[in-house]
């Protein structure tokens, strides 16, 4: 098997997905699943063990991303209205597409359980795209939906890390030394990078990879999602990143042009279109289910902090959304044997157009008052999800 021709078979796939959301102005993580169907269904794409840690480290440096793009003085300012629509954006969501597909689809318990984790996120590429491409970031509603994003998402990591965690000394030992590294990491970090920066060898990413896979192995052991210690390390050094753009930059870059591109193909590859076309009617109610709850958890709360009726529907439509870490929770349910092939397609496809049905219709229709409604902005909120974050 040679392993540079599977290579170039996988990059080749990575560069027509980011040309192709060039062209389309769709994200490229949407390309990329997509192309990857398309291999997998035809020439039957399939991950070496190699490639399996590239995407396996895709999926964790996107998530350290992710947490690190949350402006903690945001949370703080906005924190009761943000924790209240963030909570309960990912309780009832989940617990609605845990009892649909345990009790009305037949679906197994531990399988239930990844559909309600999957189905609970909230995709804060998506929203973070929509607020900068509106200039809603700067507003105090723009604020309060991207704060409550993170909560959803957060809820959403520490549930998959904790559900098929062994509760034994691993996970004690996992537990007491992530705590231990969030509280030291902002100080000893802003030391580090002043007396380290800018250097050829990037010392400060070599750290930050360091941190993001010792703690990965340790959640690994524990039984635990990598994932989950990612996004708290990425919150917890978000100040460091916000005011390092230059930073901020090469370590995106680093992850958008050599591991995610891997990861989503993978993802993508195991996406069966036969399951899809049988499952057209289960992806529609699982997709209804969703879109239902989220409703049901977000829009009374907009209502009680006095959103008003088109922001708050615009507010509910955005928590909604979908991408990342849907994914990224279903691919961990096939990984570890607790849904089958069908079942990730099932998931995946309906994470998929969380990403952009809602999205589309919010900015089409119900945009808060004062901004005008432009496709401007619904293609670069697209194009932006999972790639542009800053």
């Amino acid at each position: 098997m040679n392993s540079w021709l599977i290579a170039a078979t996988w990059m080749s796939l990575a560069l027509a997905a980011a040309l192709g959301s060039i062209r389309l102005g769709i994200s490229v993580a949407l390309v990329e699943i997509l192309l990857g169907v398309a291999a997998g269904n035809t020439i039957h794409l399939e991950p070496t063990p190699w490639i399996e840690f590239l995407a396996g480290s895709g999926s964790i440096v996107l998530t350290f991303l992710a947490g690190a793009a949350i402006d903690p003085d945001v949370m703080r300012a906005n924190f009761r209205e943000s924790l209240s629509i963030g909570f309960f954006s990912f309780a009832v969501p989940g617990l609605g597409a845990f009892a649909a597909a345990y009790w009305l689809f037949g679906w197994s318990l531990h399988a239930a359980q990844i559909a309600g984790v999957a189905l609970s996120t909230t995709s804060v590429a998506v929203v973070y795209a929509v607020m900068v491409e509106s200039g809603r970031n700067e507003t105090e509603l723009g604020k309060v939906i991207l704060a409550a994003c993170f909560i959803t998402d957060l809820g959403t990591v520490v549930a998959l890390g904790l559900l098929y965690a062994n509760y034994d000394r691993w996970l004690a030992v996992f537990a007491i030394l992530t705590a231990s590294a969030l509280w030291a990491l902002p100080k000893f970090t802003a030391w580090y990078f002043r007396a380290v920066g800018n250097r050829v060898s990037e010392p400060e990413i070599k750290f930050v990879l360091l941190l993001l896979f010792g703690l990965g192995g340790l959640a690994s052991l524990a039984r635990s999602e990598a994932v989950l210690p990612a996004y708290l390390i990425g919150l917890a050094l978000a100040r460091d990143f916000l005011k390092n753009r230059v930073l901020t930059h090469r370590m995106r870059a680093i992850a958008f042009s050599m591991l995610t591109p891997f990861y989503f193909l993978k993802a993508g590859s195991y996406v069966s279109v036969r399951a899809v076309l049988e499952g057209a009617l289960l992806i529609g109610a699982l997709f209804l289910v969703k879109m239902v709850c989220k409703a049901i958890g977000v829009y009374p709360w907009t209502a009680k902090y006095g959103f008003g009726r088109t922001s708050g529907i615009y507010t509910t439509l955005l928590m909604a959304t979908g991408l990342t870490f849907g994914t990224i929770s279903a691919l961990f349910g096939l990984s570890h044997g607790y849904i089958d092939r069908a079942q990730y397609t099932i998931l995946v496809t309906v994470v998929i157009l969380s990403a952009v049905a809602p999205t589309v219709v919010a900015e089409k229709f119900f945009q808060p008052a004062g901004q005008e409604s432009t496709d401007t902005t619904v293609k670069s909120a697209l194009a932006s999800a999972a790639q542009e974050v800053e």
